[in-house]
């Protein structure tokens, strides 16, 4: 059982992620933690790890925690064993079997005689039958350090297991191994993921969010369907109490043209009767604070409404339709745009793909690009954009312009601010206001048109590319997704499929994210074998 008590916890700079944190999570629960970026969801896990300390509140639990990390090179400078914290018993291990039986090295292998056997074992579970404990992990792919650390798993048999976007850099056959152990397993799992087919899989949602953890009964479309509902219903209540805000301001004009007009019929009958000036004085005084007071209770009456209006829109989901406004692709429908006739590529002596490749791609076609980790996606990409030649076949183009968004954003300057990257796409020559209601418009506010580009999220650099795109002269032929869905919450998976549904050229997608591909229209794939 893991028990978490009023749990706080700032940042260095003092800035508050979540306060009062509340959960029970018993033996054997599938949970999936979920929330926008910057919730805290990877800084919670790291808690339940024990390698982060909370400032106030308790964390407690009855087995030791194994953690699957997010990977982006900070494991590199280890071997795959000490990635594994399997390194010093291996090593005392070898010491024993090569006569250096020492009392140190006995307490170091705490008779785990069977350990390097079992890492072997996990590693050929994962398809890792290849990969030596102590090679460095910085020679391995985004998917093999992935699952280096699932195989880890198996390793350490630990009773609570902690998932922060498993299924990262996994290819299908991969996220199929990931979606068994996780319906099979008998362990307690606490899972961070934007994967919705892996969600599915789990038995419970618990929400993260400024107001704590609001936990849902049932999987992720269980969740989404409640989130639906009381998204209905606070924009029905919103409507409500906008009616009722306008009625508020409707009867107080009301009122106060009533009493204005009495208190000129009343001033014009006291002219008239001649009444001493001293008594006109009193008369008046006593009309105005009347009057204020009036006013006083409409405009209460007003403030309470207008509050409440202002914090049913700070409740309401931020926009999740954010238009890249295109026009009308040039090209006709069904025009070819590329032509691959018995192409192969070669790296020294290896060609990369076991037969040649022959295919085309025409104006409208929404493609899903497969095939395994190395079967050389990224590589056909290059080729059809024209950085790269076939070192063997023709490739042939009608492609003006085409738009590669890569899962790292590399069309993001880092070095530039947010307002100075929307101004290098700037070819409509928009004035600087117009620039600046973009940005806001795609969630960027006046507090984020200085911010250096370089310490923007993942889901931040989505929204940013798609700005960039909509102040661009000219619609693209072509948009090329490389695992788009990767580092994204599910918001941000949701205004990015939105924002591209509506693109009416070429779609070409890297992706193992099967409702994604589903959602953005993907009807026809090419498909890579490996060498």
């Amino acid at each position: 059982m893991l028990i978490l008590q009023n749990v706080v916890y700032a940042h260095p700079n003092k800035d508050l992620l979540f306060d009062n944190i509340n959960l029970i999570i018993h033996t054997q629960d599938k949970i999936a933690l979920i929330g926008n970026n910057g919730a805290g969801k990877s800084t919670l896990l790291h808690m339940i790890a024990g390698n982060l300390l909370p400032q106030a509140g308790t964390i407690k639990t009855d087995v030791k925690p194994y953690y699957v990390p997010q990977h982006f090179g900070q494991y590199n400078h280890c071997t795959v064993a000490k990635a594994l914290q399997v390194a010093d018993k291996l090593s005392a291990l070898h010491a024993i079997l090569n006569g250096d039986v020492t009392a140190h090295n006995m307490t170091v292998l705490d008779d785990d005689w069977s350990i390097e056997e079992r890492c072997q074992e996990a590693l050929a579970h994962w398809g890792l039958d290849d990969i030596d404990l102590f090679r460095p992990m910085a020679a391995l792919s985004g998917g093999q350090k992935t699952k280096v650390f699932l195989a880890g798993i198996a390793i350490h048999r630990p009773g609570l297991v902690l998932l922060d976007e498993p299924s990262n850099h996994l290819d299908a056959k991969s996220r199929q191994v990931l979606y068994n152990y996780i319906q099979t397993t008998n362990d307690t799992l606490i899972v961070v993921s934007h994967d919705r087919t892996l969600l599915n899989l789990l038995n419970s949602v618990y929400e993260l969010s400024k107001r704590g953890v609001t936990v849902y009964g049932g999987n992720y479309t269980f969740y989404a369907e409640q989130k639906a509902v009381e998204a209905n219903a606070l924009t029905e209540e919103l409507k409500s109490k906008e009616k009722a805000l306008r009625k508020a301001k409707e009867v107080e004009r009301d009122a106060m043209e009533r009493q204005q007009k009495l208190d000129a019929r009343g001033k014009k009958k006291q002219e008239k009767a001649g009444l001493p000036t001293i008594l006109m004085n009193t008369l008046r005084n006593s009309a105005e604070k009347s009057t204020a007071k009036m006013k006083d209770v409409h405009a209460g009456k007003i403030s309470a409404i207008s509050g409440e209006v202002n914090q049913l829109r700070k409740e309401l989901p931020e926009k999740d339709k954010m238009r890249i406004g295109f026009d009308n692709a040039a090209l006709h429908k069904g025009k070819i745009l590329i032509m691959a006739k018995e192409i192969n590529y070669r790296y020294g002596e290896h060609w990369l793909w076991p037969a040649a490749l022959s295919f085309q791609v025409t104006s409208g076609q929404r493609i899903a690009l497969k095939g395994g980790n190395g079967t050389g996606k990224t590589t056909l990409i290059r080729l059809m954009l024209g950085d790269l030649q076939p070192a063997t076949g023709t490739m042939d183009s009608a492609v003006t312009k085409a738009i590669y968004i890569d899962q790292e954003y590399s069309l993001i300057n880092n070095t530039l601010t947010v307002y100075e990257q929307l101004q290098q796409y700037n070819e409509g020559y928009l004035q600087e206001h117009e620039l600046k209601s973009k940005l806001t418009h795609f969630l960027f506010t006046r507090l984020d048109w200085d911010k250096s580009c370089a310490v923007l999220s993942g889901g931040e650099k989505m929204r940013l590319v798609l700005c960039c795109l909509t102040v661009s002269r000219q619609s693209p032929d072509m948009i090329i997704l490389d695992e788009p869905t990767n580092n994204l919450d599910i918001q941000n998976i949701s205004i990015l499929t939105d924002a591209i549904s509506e693109y009416e050229g070429t779609l070409i997608v890297v992706s193992h994210d099967a409702v994604f591909l589903e959602e953005v229209g993907v009807q026809e794939e090419i498909v890579l074998a490996e060498s």
